[in-house]
């Protein structure tokens, strides 16, 4: 693996922690609404892998099984309101680039939310592609080590149809290619792996790092600022 500075590893630590407690039911609920609605209505996880994430998610965050199930069938009524999955771009502080996931049933109060962070914390809304380019997307999986090496597992991934792997105390994350997600989440429970989350991920292709820790702090703040409102789902930055 390749070295990473100490915030790239305090920021993927975080964010393994924050796939299990970092979403809120509400946001958990309409991330099954897009996922049930973008298939065209299919309510069965085993056949809709992207409500299968949502409801991995779910899991992980602990909501209670009654919740989940009681959106699957909210996401199939008729009472689901237009909840959509919007996209926004634009620039943190600094000039990093940042892309939004967000889902809603009142698009202008989301966009003017998220405008508000942009225009008040020193970032540039931008147009549709404007940063979309600076990334890819991937699959990432948590595992936990269950007394496994960094090499073991390692090895267990590559069978596995990974791309990579990173070691974060207790656990590791696989990266796979985006559609390669599915089939290596199916290899790894095959090898009595214990996945603690699954997701799709937009990945820069060029990250940035900023040393100053003043700088940093900005764009921390701006980023978890986006993150906590209620209709964003998932934040992305090119920040190392």
């Amino acid at each position: 693996m390749s070295g990473h500075s100490k915030w790239a590893t305090i920021k993927r630590a975080k964010g393994a922690a924050d796939l299990k407690r970092g979403l809120t039911f509400t946001k958990i609920s309409n991330a099954i609404t897009v996922a049930v609605k973008a298939s065209g209505g299919i309510a069965d996880p085993n056949s809709n892998f992207k409500l299968r994430l949502a409801v991995d998610a779910a899991r992980a965050a602990n909501m209670p099984k009654e919740n989940i199930e009681r959106a699957i069938q909210k996401a199939i009524g008729e009472d689901t309101g237009e909840v959509s999955e919007v996209i926004y771009e634009g620039f943190a502080p600094e000039g990093v680039s940042v892309i939004i996931e967000a889902a809603t049933d009142n698009t202008m109060r989301t966009t003017s939310e998220i405008k508000s962070i942009f225009n008040k914390d020193g970032g540039n809304f931008g147009q549709p592609g404007s940063v979309a380019y600076q990334f890819e997307q991937k699959g990432r999986i948590i595992i936990n080590k269950n007394g496994k090496t960094i090499d073991e597992l390692f090895e267990i991934a590559l069978q596995s149809g990974a791309e990579d792997i990173e070691d974060i105390q207790d656990k590791a994350i696989i990266q796979t290619s985006y559609a390669d997600l599915s089939s290596v989440r199916e290899r790894l429970m095959e090898k009595g792996m214990v996945l603690e989350a699954i997701e799709t991920i937009r990945k820069p292709l060029i990250p940035i790092v900023i040393s100053d820790p003043a700088r940093l702090e900005r764009v921390v703040n701006f980023l978890d600022k986006i993150g906590a409102l209620d209709d964003v789902q998932k934040v992305y930055s090119n920040l190392a």
